[in-house]
């Protein structure tokens, strides 16, 4: 095991000597994934495990993070656990990708190096919901600690009719 993390990899390499890649990225360093964030602390963690099976290299692990995404019904912050445990073939075409046995998401390698955080990025966008939202329903009014509901006045509960104006004008008879 590593003290830090490498920026760049070569997956096929690790796989065929069995490495190991056990650590931390900063989410801060995860450019893509930064969109959908409401804040950019913390860190993913990471336990990968690089092997071949048969001639197939294969990259298997854990996947975990508590993310800071937007709530899409009251735009606050809701923390998005993720943990999540990943199998990827290796693969350079299409063809191999659509080859791969069922239990593996294609990984494409067409470089022999490529960066690390591309790997569990990709991942964490897969994870993503599409609208991040509160358990509870957050548009309610809540009660307060009493138990009286919060109250709407007329004007708030009503909207106003923007055809209101045509009603006056047929019971006046102008035009």
């Amino acid at each position: 095991m590593l003290d830090r993390l490498p920026e760049y990899i070569d997956p096929v390499h690790l796989a065929d000597k069995r490495g190991t890649l056990k650590g931390q990225i900063p989410i801060s360093n995860l450019d893509r994934l930064a969109d959908f964030l409401a804040d950019d602390k913390g860190a993913v963690s990471i336990d990968l495990f690089f092997n071949r099976e048969g001639r197939l290299p294969i990259v298997e692990g854990d996947i975990t993070a508590n993310l800071e995404l937007i709530c899409q019904n009251c735009l606050a912050v809701v923390i998005w656990p993720i943990n999540s445990h990943i199998k990827l073939g290796m693969v350079k075409t299409i063809d191999q990708a659509n080859r791969l046995p069922e239990e593996y998401e294609p990984l494409m390698v067409l470089e022999e190096r490529i960066l690390l955080k591309n790997i569990i990025e990709d991942e964490l966008l897969l994870m993503l919901p599409p609208y991040p939202k509160h358990d509870n329903n957050c548009l309610i009014p809540q009660t307060s600690h009493i138990g009286t509901d919060i109250l709407l006045t007329e004007e708030q509960s009503s909207p106003k009719n923007p055809f209101a104006i045509l009603a006056t004008l047929k019971k006046t008879g102008e035009h």
